[in-house]
């Protein structure tokens, strides 16, 4: 009767977690929802401040977790610092960016910007830190953060849909090339969710009222609800899914 310890499978107990982007927002919630399911937890991210102050508040409640100040558009530097560091079973790959705007005020340095973070630094994020599971034989978990509008399109975000829609395409691929040494790669895909960052555009009643009308559910997210999946994805619950998409858009792109 297996089905009276499955909650045990959602246990992270004895694994070490790297989350990127970690400082606020959404990536310090998934850091500290990992670290309350029992893993280790390091937050990365290029502000000293915010990832120590993130680390400590963890500590502060009985868990386990490090600040790691790195930033992840370094290539070499964020490869580097992952093969000196000690190995990790989950990588959630959360930093991003994006610069809504029409394609016609779209600039090359918007462009460059936002497929720098949401792919360039994302794609070699992971590579460094899968070859270095790969080496020391650790079945473990890569999440890459992704967005509804990786699956849509919605204007004013033709390039940030770029970067997700890539995204996507990367991780079936990354799926399908580390499955044989029992790595898994899935994405989370979440619609519009209530953080200090999104805060000063959904204020606007109009904006606000405009995705509502789109999210089947009828309210925005929370991060509590992308920690959740988060979790799922992370643990043994999960183990035979891979090259997926988990999409916590409350029924956004359910037609």
């Amino acid at each position: 009767m297996s089905g009276f310890n499955i909650l045990e499978r959602f246990s992270l107990s004895g694994r070490r977690a790297l989350v990127t982007g970690a400082g606020r927002g959404l990536g310090r919630s998934i850091a500290e929802g990992l670290a309350s399911a029992g893993a280790e937890v390091t937050l990365c991210a290029r502000t000293e401040s915010e990832v120590e102050e993130g680390a400590r508040c963890i500590r502060d409640h009985g868990f386990k977790a490090e600040a790691l100040v790195a930033d992840v558009s370094d290539i070499a530097g964020f490869r580097a610092t992952v093969d000196a560091m000690h190995a990790h079973d989950i990588f959630v790959n959360n930093a991003g960016t994006n610069r809504p705007k029409p394609l016609s005020d779209v600039t090359i340095e918007d462009f460059d910007a936002v497929i720098g973070l949401n792919l360039r630094a994302a794609v070699f994020a992971a590579q460094a830190v899968t070859a270095r599971m790969a080496n020391l034989g650790i079945q473990g978990s890569v999440i890459n953060m992704s967005s509804q509008m990786g699956h849509v399109g919605a204007a004013n975000r033709t390039i940030y849909c770029a970067s997700k829609w890539a995204l996507e395409g990367f991780t079936k691929a990354l799926a399908v090339e580390l499955g044989p040494v029992g790595i898994r790669v899935n994405t989370v895909a979440p619609t519009f969710i209530e953080t200090p960052m999104t805060t000063p555009f959904l204020e606007d009643p109009a904006a606000r009222n405009a995705i509502v009308s789109k999210i089947k559910l009828g309210r925005l997210g929370t991060p509590e609800d992308v920690v959740g999946a988060v979790l799922f994805l992370a643990s043994d619950a999960s183990a035979l899914v891979t090259g997926s998409a988990l999409l916590v858009d409350g029924g956004w792109t359910a037609d």
